[in-house]
């Protein structure tokens, strides 16, 4: 597969600076889909909590962000981009739609280890240069890629809120742990490894490697945050008195 190949993208050919922010994706297919999604809560959840509906306005806000600003175009052009993509779904989008969904998925309360492994195994598949460049080169294998991404980082994010706070804990630290360590062999890695950026980073003035080196390094500490906050919030409710639990 050549550089060129990135032009068949599902989010377009790769932008210029110039024209960036004029590169919104309007693709009705994937318009109908976020609209019979809203639609879908909205009849079926009318028992839903304030903040329930508040966290899935928030999903729904973060994949509009995600596949219709043109952070969809840019992620053609960067894989910095596509990393704060990636990012967005599995660390702002899943957690918001595990809460939107939390009393619905009580039952995965034990899986969190089995739920880690398997999107860990699905984070790293889709970063592996020859899938990713494949995923890029292909519409469906592309939303293959989106959908397993969110898909099993809601299902963590699901588990670890219905999970006790130990198990919740390590899921948490275990989730930064494989995605740091990803980060960290995309940031010291002495060649740019992503084919479809080779050739189209360089109008935003980074090399393939620079670019390549920030991605990991989003990933490595930015990306981290919303896991560490998360545990930091199930240990401080743990340390709380009782009485202040139960009130």
């Amino acid at each position: 597969m050549d550089a060129t190949s990135a032009v068949l993208s599902y989010c377009g050919p790769a932008p210029l600076p110039e024209n960036f922010w004029m590169r919104w994706n309007f693709d009705p297919v994937l318009l109908f889909a976020i609209a019979g999604c809203i639609a879908g809560f909205v009849l079926l959840r009318r028992d839903a909590s304030p903040i329930e509906r508040w966290s899935f306005a928030g999903a729904i806000f973060t994949l509009v962000v995600a596949f219709v600003s043109p952070l969809c175009a840019l992620t053609v052009a960067l894989f910095s981009a596509r990393v704060v993509h990636h990012v967005l779904l599995v660390a702002v989008a899943a957690p918001l739609l595990a809460l939107a969904f939390r009393r619905q998925a009580k039952h995965v309360a034990t899986l969190t280890t089995p739920l880690l492994l398997l999107h860990t195994v699905v984070f790293w598949l889709w970063h592996a240069p020859d899938a990713y460049s494949l995923a890029l080169s292909d519409t469906l294998v592309y939303w293959a890629m989106q959908l397993s991404l969110l898909g099993t980082a809601a299902l963590l994010w699901s588990a670890i809120l219905a999970a006790g706070t130990g198990s919740a804990i390590v899921a948490l630290l275990g989730a930064t742990i494989q995605m740091g360590f990803l980060g960290a062999l995309l940031v010291f890695s002495p060649q740019a490894l992503y084919v479809p950026h080779l050739a189209t980073t360089l109008a935003f003035g980074f090399d393939p490697l620079a670019d390549q080196q920030l991605a990991g390094l989003i990933m490595w500490v930015p990306a981290s945050v919303p896991y560490l906050m998360a545990a930091l919030l199930r240990l401080l409710a743990m340390l709380q008195p009782s009485e202040a639990r139960q009130t």
